[in-house]
């Protein structure tokens, strides 16, 4: 009997689990549908090559493990930065180290008290310049070094691009000179350099290099010394044969110095000392900074389609600045695609393995953006029908002046101008919401505060207190299309504030210039998207027409009731919050959030009722 019913409770157990089972299993079967934007449907095919991956990174590891490199890392990180240097620089030391480097230099390096000032001058003033160039330099070095060294030109020379351009391969001096070597738009076209109006090989470090390169040999097949063909690089060589025939004959760059002309007896002595403050960096003390992205990091790959660096940005979540960086050779920002030429795009090595393990699908998206392209601004307005304008109201804003008061604060000041705060604070380059006794503001308002206070008399209160109403909304309405910013808080990263704003992770970055997706606690980042704003309906005709009191009125102007949640954002009181709600006091949004001393911080979350 036992055995039976033991047996009873068992088979009842079972048919319930079973029943639970297929009861709960088309709950589990059921999964929200997630709509997808084209381009995330796009980048959610992309397949990555784990052995192709992991031989990039053995080939990293093995380029990083060279002696050179780990001397110099060791080097930069053992420097003692508290250690100070003398300014003064004692001439006998200078001659020894202008003679070492003689002694392993093609050049003829003398001393001379011209240099001796030179390098005191770029010691004293230019520390920080070169600290930056250093960190520079190790791009663009290595291009420079293995162009030279195929046509047997002194590696020395990579030296005078910092003198030429700063390496800054988008430098264009006044006379037109454009990229790294500084080329004239007449020497680019003779040495095969592109120039139109998507591509300017100028900025192309690679090719302009090859370029400088071949003209160095030339010139020393035609001077035999380099030190000028370093004055025909900056002066032309016919400044320079001028120069030897009004010296006598002579041929040795002190020589005739003094009869070329006045920027290029200034030119060569600059160059030594760039290069001796390269070769004696840590004597002075000067540490150089770090590259963001060193050459053998990056790679090159050959364009099929016509494609915009943002396309490309957004496709591999990367900041469109850095494609900026590592392709200056192209205008606007554009990679063209012409028939039967190549056209190649720099990016570094785990990006170009995304590129090329993911092709069909990139060109596929690129084909239809085409499709959707929407026609120039300028080009709309000429094509547009032209509408006779209407006459507009002209409102002077002009700056007003006023001189803060005692018992002014920023709050009631905008308040009487009619302007936001965060307006006040950037017309005065304000960083707090603290404003000196007597100080002088700067306010861009069309309203005379002389007036309000005249007139404010004389409007009933229902009757101002409805204007304030529609104020405070119109001020909401115009601030809801400016940008905005987000403090990050606890738990938050790119991915989640990006999608809060509804953004994509590259755009979030490239605005805030971000290189990496570690954000910091507490940074603020600028959002350009619009966040929703809930309109509220100001019944203030019933409040006028029924001739209520103030409290009437607070009810009809608020119809119905809605919850919304309010981040705070710095430089964000209180005051100015309650000024956001039509209706809502300060006591109402201490009541809501359980404030008791009135402090709020940014990024806190508020619960607003009304």
């Amino acid at each position: 009997m036992i055995v039976r019913k033991i047996s009873i409770i068992v088979g009842a157990l079972c048919s319930i689990s079973m029943f639970a089972q297929q009861a709960a299993s088309p709950e589990n079967e059921i999964k929200p549908e997630v709509k997808l934007s084209y381009l995330d449907s796009v980048k959610s095919t992309f397949k990555k090559n784990d052995m192709a991956a992991k031989a990039d990174s053995l080939w990293m590891k093995e380029l990083t493990s060279l002696d050179i490199y780990d001397d110099l890392s060791k080097d930069i990180q053992t420097i003692n930065s508290d250690v100070t240097v003398d300014e003064e620089l004692p001439t006998e030391l200078l001659k020894q180290r202008l003679q070492a480097m003689n002694e392993k230099s093609p050049f003829n390096i003398e001393y001379n008290q011209g240099l001796e000032n030179l390098i005191k001058s770029f010691l004293k003033n230019r520390k920080k310049s070169f600290s930056r160039l250093m960190a520079l330099s190790e791009y663009y070095f290595p291009i420079f070094e293995e162009s030279f060294a195929k046509n047997n030109v002194p590696l020395e020379i990579k030296y005078l691009a910092v003198v030429e351009s700063a390496l800054n391969p988008k430098a264009v001096s006044k006379m037109g000179a454009t990229g790294l070597w500084q080329f004239m738009y007449g020497t680019g076209k003779q040495y095969a350099l592109k120039i139109d109006s998507y591509v300017d090989e100028r900025s192309d470090p690679m090719k302009a290099t090859a370029a400088c390169s071949d003209y160095m040999t030339k010139m020393f097949n035609v001077f035999g010394d380099w030190e000028l063909v370093l004055a025909s690089y900056n002066s032309g060589p016919g400044n320079v044969t001028k120069a030897i025939r009004r010296s006598g004959g002579q041929t040795k760059y002190w020589d005739i110095r003094s009869n070329l002309p006045k920027e290029t007896q200034g030119y060569v002595p600059a160059f030594y000392a760039t290069m001796y403050l390269f070769e004696y960096h840590k004597e002075h003390g000067i540490n150089p900074e770090r590259a963001v992205v060193k050459n053998f990091e990056t790679d090159t790959l050959n364009i099929k389609r016509e494609m915009t660096f943002k396309q490309i940005a957004d496709l591999l979540d990367m900041p469109q600045s850095q494609i900026q960086l590592l392709n200056p050779s192209y205008k606007l920002n554009v990679v063209p695609f012409y028939q039967g030429e190549q056209h190649c795009l720099r990016l570094p090595k785990d990006k170009i393995a995304t590129f090329v393990s993911n092709e069909k699908q990139i060109y596929a998206y690129v084909d239809h953006q085409s499709t959707i392209r929407t026609i120039p601004a300028k080009l709309a307005l000429k094509v547009a029908p032209k509408v006779k304008p209407q006459a507009e109201k002209i409102i002077d804003t002009d700056m007003q002046l006023y001189k803060v008061q005692k018992g002014d604060n920023l709050g009631a000041i905008a308040e009487k101008y009619d302007v936001n705060i965060a307006d006040l604070k950037k017309w005065n380059n304000l960083k707090s919401n603290n404003v000196a006794l007597g100080r002088t503001l700067k306010i861009k308002s069309d309203v005379d505060p002389t007036k309000i206070s005249k007139e404010a008399k004389a409007i009933p209160a229902v009757e101002k207190k409805s204007e304030e109403a529609i104020a405070s909304a119109e001020d909401k309405d115009k601030n809801a299309g400016q940008p905005q910013e987000y403090v990050v808080v606890a738990g938050d990263n790119l991915g989640s504030v990006a999608k809060k704003f509804g953004m994509t992770v590259a755009e979030l970055k490239e605005l805030n210039n971000l290189t990496s997706n570690n954000i910091g606690l507490g940074k603020t980042l600028v959002i350009s998207k619009e966040v929703p704003v809930i309109e509220e309906t100001v019944n203030v005709n019933t409040a006028l027409a029924s001739n209520a009191s103030v409290d009437s009125f607070k009810k009809s102007a608020i119809s119905k009731k809605i919850s919304e949640d309010y981040y705070v954002k710095k430089g964000d009181s209180l005051y100015s919050i309650s000024k956001k709600y039509p209706g809502v006091t300060i006591s109402d949004i201490k009541k809501w959030n359980g404030i008791k001393d009135g402090d709020i911080k940014p990024g806190m979350k508020l619960k607003i009722n009304g």
